[in-house]
C-alpha cells in the first residue's frame, strides 16, 4: 500500500512538471541559456485633424552591457567614456558589475556614436534603437498631447490617456550564451520583431490651436493675468478644435527636475480644475425656463414676462445684490433678453425660485453638471453641485447666477453648446480616428449622442436673445459685422478660506457663430486679470479675435443684411 502510494505521488508529480509546469520550465531554461537584446516599438505619432505632425520620433539609441560577457572592463571602459561622455570609473564600475544581468551605459546616444562603439566590437557590450520623442511645435497645446516618461511610456495627456495604442509592442533577438552569459561561438540568433505602435488623429485644428494661444497669450502678458484659458468647440458634434492653457511650456524643453513647476504647467485645467462661471451660466438658466415655458409649466417665466425693477432680492434674509447699481434706468422694468443684455442679477434669482430646486436640478443634470462630461482625457473632475436635499434657498437662489457651484470650462463650453445647437448633449472628444502607418484606420470614434437638454424652439429662442447680447448688451466687444455672433459674459468674485478674494476676478466669455446655426464655439477666461476685470472688456474681444482668425482660416464669407 505505501509503495502504491509513494509511485502515485512520483506519477502525479511527473505529470505536473510535464504538462503544466512545462512553459514555466521551458521559459527559464531559455531565460539561462540566452540573452536578450531588446527592439523597441516605434510609438505611435500624434497628428492634427489636417494630418500636421504634433508628436514624432527621432533616432537615438540605448546602450547596454553584460558584465559577465566582457573580457576587457579597463580598456572597454576608457573608450566608452570618450564616446559617451561619461566619468570612467563610473562606466567601469557598469562594466564590471556582475551583481545584475545587464545595465544600461547610456540613453540617448545619437547613431553616429553607436557607429563608434559597433566599431570597435568590444564583448558584452550592444545596444538598441531607443527613439526619442520629439513635439514639432514645442508648447503648442502642451498640456493636451502630454508627453513621455524616460521609458517612452505616456506620462501625460494624450500620450498617456491613448498608450495601449501608441506604444506598439516590443521585440528582441535572443543570443544563445552560457551559464554566465557569454555568447556560444557559432551560435545563431533569433529575432522577434518589435511591433510599431499605431498613430492617433485628434479633432483639434493646430491652425485654430495657434491662434487662440497666440489671442490668449498676448491677453495673459497685457493684463498680467495669473491664468488665461481657451476651449474652441464645434457645437455640431462636441469635438474639440483647440485648448489652450496659459502659462505653458515647451514639450522638447520639459522641466522635469522641478516636479511643483511641471505638475502645475503640465496640467490641463479646462477639464481638471473647477471654478465659480459667473453670469456665464445664465445661459443655463434661461434655458431651463425657456423650455419649461414652452411645455407649459405654470411657474416658468415667459421670454415676454417683465421682472419687477429692483436690484436686490432678500431670500432668507439674505440680501442678493446685482453686479451693478444698473444707472441710467437699466434695472427698470425688464424682460428676460434685456436681463441678459445686462446681466442683471436679481432676475435670474427669480428664475430659479420659481421653477424650484426639483425641475432647476433635474436641468443640471441633464447637462451634466456633478459629474464628468466623458472626454478622452484623464483626470476629469466632476464639479461641485451642493446636494438638492441640503441647499438653502438664499445658496439656490446664487445658483441661477452661477455662484454657489463650481464647474470646470470644459463642463461649461459643453453646457453653453447644447444649450444652443438645439439641446443636443453629446460626449466631447479629442480624438477622432487611429489608423496605422500604412495609412489604413484601426478604430474611429463618431459622435456619441448621451442626452437633450432643451427642445429645438427653446434652443433657438434663447440663441436670438444671446446674439442680443453681442448686438446690443454686454457682449458688444465680440460683436463682428457681417457674421451672427451670439454670446454671454462673465465676471465671477473669486473666494479664499470661505471668504471673497478682495479684488481678485475671473473674466470670462461663451460665445458662437453663426447664432442661428453654431459650427463653432468658444469659452474663454481669464483669471485675475489686472486693471479692467469685467467680461466684457476683456474677455469678450478675445473671443471676437479668435472668431476673426476662424474666419480667415475657413474662408468664411460675411452674411449679407447682418
Amino acid at each position: 500500500m505505501a509503495i502504491t502510494f509513494l509511485f502515485c505521488i512520483f506519477l502525479g508529480r511527473f505529470f505536473y512538471i510535464q504538462l503544466i509546469w512545462e512553459d514555466e520550465l521551458h521559459y527559464l531554461a531559455l531565460d539561462q541559456w540566452t540573452r536578450e537584446i531588446p527592439v523597441n516599438a516605434g510609438r505611435g505619432k500624434i497628428f492634427d485633424r489636417n494630418g500636421e505632425l504634433l508628436a514624432g520620433n527621432t533616432p537615438e539609441y540605448a546602450v547596454y552591457a553584460r558584465a559577465s560577457a566582457v573580457e576587457n572592463a579597463e580598456e572597454g571602459a576608457r573608450f566608452l567614456s570618450d564616446a559617451l561622455g561619461e566619468p570612467y570609473e563610473e562606466v567601469l564600475n557598469k562594466l564590471t558589475d556582475r551583481t545584475r544581468s545587464e545595465i544600461v551605459l547610456a540613453r540617448q546616444t545619437p547613431k553616429s556614436v553607436v557607429e563608434e562603439i559597433a566599431k570597435q566590437e568590444i564583448s558584452g557590450v550592444y545596444y538598441a534603437r531607443n527613439d526619442a520623442r520629439v513635439y514639432p511645435y514645442g508648447a503648442l497645446a502642451s498640456q493636451l498631447v502630454g508627453f513621455t516618461a524616460f521609458d517612452r511610456s505616456g506620462a501625460t495627456g494624450i500620450e498617456k490617456y491613448y498608450d495601449a495604442y501608441l506604444a506598439g509592442e516590443k521585440g528582441e533577438i535572443l543570443f544563445e550564451t552560457d551559464l554566465v552569459g557569454v555568447d556560444l561561438e557559432g551560435a545563431t540568433a533569433a529575432y522577434l520583431p518589435a511591433t510599431d505602435g499605431l498613430n492617433v488623429r485628434l479633432t483639434v485644428d493646430y491652425r485654430i490651436q495657434a491662434l487662440a494661444e497666440e489671442v490668449m497669450g498676448r491677453t495673459y502678458r497685457e493684463c498680467s493675468a495669473l491664468a488665461a484659458r481657451a476651449i474652441v468647440l464645434d457645437p455640431t458634434d462636441f469635438s474639440v478644435l483647440a485648448m489652450v492653457n496659459l502659462p505653458s511650456y515647451d514639450l522638447n524643453d520639459i522641466p522635469r527636475n522641478d516636479l511643483d513647476t511641471l505638475n502645475a504647467l503640465s496640467r490641463n485645467r479646462l477639464v481638471s480644475d473647477v471654478y465659480e462661471p459667473g453670469s456665464t451660466f445664465k445661459i443655463v438658466t434661461a434655458a431651463a425656463d425657456l423650455e419649461e415655458y414652452l411645455k407649459g409649466n405654470p411657474n416658468a417665466l415667459s421670454d415676454r414676462h417683465v421682472f419687477p425693477s429692483a436690484r436686490t432680492r432678500v431670500v432668507d434674509g439674505t440680501t442678493i445684490r446685482c453686479w451693478s447699481d444698473h444707472k441710467n434706468g437699466k434695472h427698470a422694468n425688464q424682460t428676460l433678453a434685456e436681463a441678459l443684455n445686462n446681466s442683471c442679477n436679481p432676475c435670474f434669482v427669480d428664475i430659479a425660485l420659481s421653477l424650484g430646486k426639483e425641475t432647476f436640478y433635474d436641468y443640471l443634470a441633464a447637462f451634466r453638471f456633478g459629474r464628468a462630461t466623458g472626454i478622452d482625457f484623464s483626470g476629469e473632475a466632476i464639479g461641485m453641485l451642493l446636494p438638492e436635499a441640503t441647499l438653502r434657498d438664499c445658496d439656490f437662489a446664487r445658483v441661477g447666477f452661477g455662484q454657489s457651484i463650481a464647474v470646470t470650462p470644459l463642463q461649461l463650453a459643453c453646457a453653453a453648446a447644447s444649450a444652443v445647437n438645439g439641446g443636443k448633449y453629446y460626449r466631447p472628444r479629442l480624438v477622432e480616428e487611429i489608423f496605422s502607418n500604412d495609412g489604413s484606420v484601426r478604430e474611429k470614434f463618431k459622435p456619441a449622442l448621451l442626452g437633450e437638454t432643451v427642445s429645438k424652439e427653446a434652443s433657438a429662442l434663447l440663441s436670438s436673445m444671446l446674439e442680443g447680447v453681442v448686438r446690443d448688451g454686454s457682449g458688444k466687444k465680440a460683436y463682428i459685422e457681417g457674421y451672427r455672433v451670439a454670446g454671454k459674459t462673465g465676471t465671477a468674485q473669486k473666494y479664499e478660506n470661505g471668504q471673497i478674494a478682495q479684488g481678485k476676478y475671473v473674466s470670462s466669455f461663451v460665445g458662437y457663430f453663426p447664432a442661428d446655426a453654431p459650427e463653432y464655439l468658444a469659452l474663454v477666461i481669464v483669471d485675475e486679470p489686472q486693471g479692467s476685470y469685467y467680461g466684457s472688456t476683456v474677455a469678450a474681444p478675445c473671443a471676437r479675435e479668435i472668431f476673426e482668425g476662424i474666419i480667415k482660416i475657413m474662408d468664411i464669407k460675411p452674411e449679407v443684411g447682418v
